[in-house]
C-alpha cells in the first residue's frame, strides 16, 4: 500500500519550531514581500505568506507596486530594503511584468537578504556544494521531506521533470550534493516514459496535469509532485496522475497536501536564518 507523504502535517511542526525560536528573541525576523500587478493567484500566494509570517512570530511587510512601475522604480524599492537593517529577507514575487528584467531584479537583491535563494551568488554556491545564504524554497522543502520520510537518496536514481531556475535546476543540485544520480528531463527530452521508469526518486515540476503515468513509474518508486494546476471544473490537481500512479509507487506527494506547504514553511526557515546571520 502506498505511503501518503504529509507535506501540511510536516510544515506545522517546521512553523511550529520556528514559532516556538522567535519568542526567545529580543528583535523579530523581517521579511518583506514586493508583488507587481494585479495577478489573482500571486496575491493569494503573497497573503499566506504574510500571515503564516505573522503568526509565526515575525515583521512581515507587503510592498505592492502597479504593473507599470519602471526598472529603475523597482530597483530602488529593492535598494532602501537592502540598506534597511530590521529588513532580514526580501522577497519579489515572480513572474514579473514582461517590461521588467528578472534577472537584473534577482541580482539586485543582496546574497545575504535573497531569502528565495535565487541571486547567482547563492545560486552559484549551491552548484559548487558550498552552504548557500537561502536555498530555493520549494527544492528545500523536498530535500525535507524525503528526510522526514526516511528515503534515501544517496545511491539512488533520481529523474527531475522539468528544468526551471525555480525548482528544476536547484532541486538537481540538491540531490547530487546528496549524492543521487541526477538526470533532469525537459521538452526536448527523449523517451521521456522510458528514463523516468528508472527512477528510484522521481519529481515532476512541469505544470501539466496528470502528465505523469502510471506506465511511467517504476514499482516501488518515491513520487514527488511539485506541479499545481488547475482543471476546467476547477479542481485542483498535480502533475501526476495520482489515482494511477499510487498503485505503484511506494511513497508519493498528494496535491494539495504535499509540496505546496512545504514551500512557504521553508521561506519561513530561510528568513529564521537571516535573521540569525544578521545578528550574531
Amino acid at each position: 500500500m502506498v505511503n501518503l507523504i504529509n507535506g501540511r502535517e510536516l510544515s506545522e511542526k517546521i512553523v511550529g519550531k520556528i514559532a516556538l525560536e522567535v519568542k526567545n528573541y529580543d528583535k523579530k525576523p523581517g521579511l518583506t514581500v514586493i508583488i507587481v500587478g494585479e495577478d489573482p493567484a500571486s496575491k493569494i500566494y503573497v497573503n499566506k505568506k504574510k500571515k503564516t509570517a505573522e503568526k509565526t512570530g515575525f515583521n512581515s511587510e507587503i510592498i505592492e507596486l502597479p504593473d507599470n512601475v519602471s526598472q529603475q522604480e523597482l530597483e530602488k524599492y529593492i535598494d532602501e530594503l537592502n540598506n534597511n537593517s530590521a529588513v532580514d529577507a526580501i522577497l519579489v514575487q515572480l513572474p514579473l511584468p514582461e517590461h521588467i528584467n528578472t534577472y537584473e531584479i534577482l541580482e539586485k537583491i543582496k546574497p545575504e537578504k535573497d531569502v528565495d535563494g535565487f541571486h547567482p551568488v547563492n545560486v552559484g554556491r549551491l552548484v559548487i556544494g558550498l552552504d548557500p545564504y537561502a536555498v530555493s524554497c520549494t527544492p528545500f522543502g523536498v530535500i525535507k521531506l524525503l528526510e522526514e520520510y526516511n528515503i534515501e537518496i544517496e545511491g539512488k536514481n533520481a529523474v527531475i521533470i522539468g528544468r526551471s531556475n525555480i525548482v528544476g535546476k536547484p532541486m538537481a543540485s540538491l540531490l547530487l550534493n546528496k549524492n543521487a544520480t541526477v538526470t533532469v528531463c525537459h521538452s526536448r527530452t527523449k523517451n521521456l516514459a522510458e528514463v523516468c521508469s528508472r527512477a528510484d526518486i522521481l519529481i515532476s515540476a512541469v505544470g501539466r496535469p496528470k502528465f505523469v503515468k502510471a506506465e511511467w513509474v517504476k514499482q516501488g518508486a518515491t513520487v514527488i509532485d511539485v506541479g499545481t494546476n488547475r482543471t476546467e471544473e476547477g479542481k485542483l490537481v498535480g502533475d501526476v496522475d495520482f489515482e494511477e500512479v499510487s498503485k505503484k509507487a511506494a511513497y508519493i506527494t498528494p496535491v494539495p497536501g504535499g509540496v505546496g506547504p512545504m514551500t512557504i514553511a521553508m521561506l519561513l526557515a530561510n528568513t529564521l536564518e537571516l535573521f540569525k546571520l544578521h545578528n550574531k
